[in-house]
């Protein structure tokens, strides 16, 4: 269903995905948003399949898990409210890198990669301040990954 929610403006632009965007591509960018909804134990992508569209929590709580060499799945994060994820392939164009499952019912919202390229024809501006945002939050991501590694790899020497 296409989203039209009264308060979903200021819900976006609390996310870091749309932090700091003017009301013209927000609208933009809205208008292209579609609400999915998933039941609890859901899995939303896979890990290994193609993907082509990312996706904003409304509400709900997912898991992120990936596959090790030996089959067991492993932990990688939470996602609530405001998170996003899916983003990695719209920008690389590869296949998804982990899997996301409902872990309660879940509300999301979808962004197409075909959408975004719609709003980089459209409002060239927003889609810049949009992969900045993509940008900063996978630096932070990263940052966080470096530190679990620090943390980790430091415990093993002792």
């Amino acid at each position: 269903m296409a989203v039209s929610a009264p308060d979903l403006e200021a819900f976006l632009l609390a996310t870091p995905f749309f932090g700091g965007l003017p009301e013209p591509g927000l609208d933009l960018l809205m208008s292209m948003l579609v609400e999915r909804s998933f039941d609890a134990g859901a899995t939303v992508v896979a890990e290994g399949e193609p993907g082509r569209s990312m996706f904003i929590v409304k509400s709900g709580r997912l898991a992120v898990s990936k596959r090790a060499n030996a089959g067991s799945v492993i932990p990688i994060s939470v996602l609530e409210r405001g998170d996003f994820f899916g983003e990695m392939t719209l920008i690389e164009m590869q296949n998804r890198s982990a899997t996301v499952v409902a872990e309660v019912p879940t509300v999301l919202y979808e962004l197409t990669a075909q959408n975004l390229y719609a709003c980089y024809k459209a409002d060239i501006h927003s889609y810049v301040i949009v992969l900045q945002n993509i940008n900063r939050e996978l630096c932070r991501r990263l940052r966080r990954a470096d530190e679990r590694f620090a943390r980790r790899a430091a415990g093993n020497d002792n």
